[in-house]
């Protein structure tokens, strides 16, 4: 009978007076949200690498769309040409056709692999320095916890825990700076 006694009253002492030693701060929580995809959209720096991967991705296109005319020509020339031209000349013409074809889809791969490196170097960059800015901003004014909205799955937050705004003024204003 005693032995139950005492570890009911460790159970309810553990139970009862343990969290409230580790939860001590439970009234001064204070966390914050922000918006990645709405500072990229936003912020002076997102804007200037949309712009800078649009323009890329514009030199890509055109550099490849110059290659499909060549390759286009190349081909109806051949076809003008097949009727008039020795089989050896044809085959000859067929194979020279081929490893253009070939090289132009090795060209595609590149431009859509070097877009994509080019892509995740400016927005690892822009995280960085967003991730950086909400550091400062955690320890400046006391949060607790700031969380990023997609990646840690936040469904539901109220209005006034969105910092994203915030962090969006300060990075301009860092980016402003550095120009």
């Amino acid at each position: 009978m005693k032995k139950t006694i005492v570890v009911l009253s460790f159970i309810v002492f553990f139970f009862g007076f343990i969290p409230g030693v580790f939860c001590a701060d439970a009234g001064a929580v204070k966390i914050g949200v922000i918006n990645f995809q709405e500072i990229l959209k936003e912020s002076s720096a997102g804007k200037m690498t949309q712009k800078q991967l649009g323009e890329k991705g514009n030199e890509f296109q055109e550099k490849l769309k110059t290659e499909k005319t060549q390759l286009d020509e190349m081909k109806k020339s051949f076809e003008r040409e097949a009727l008039v031209l020795s089989p050896e000349k044809q085959q000859e013409k067929q194979r020279d056709f081929r490893i253009r074809v070939n090289d132009f889809k090795k060209m595609q791969e590149d431009f859509s692999r070097k877009f994509k490196q080019l892509e995740v170097s400016l927005l690892t960059k822009i995280q960085n320095e967003v991730f950086q800015i909400a550091n400062e901003i955690g320890k400046k004014e006391g949060y607790s916890l700031i969380l990023e909205k997609k990646t840690a799955g936040v469904v539901y937050h109220p209005d006034q825990l969105d910092i994203t705004d915030q962090i969006i003024k300060k990075y301009n204003l860092k980016i402003s700076k550095k120009s």
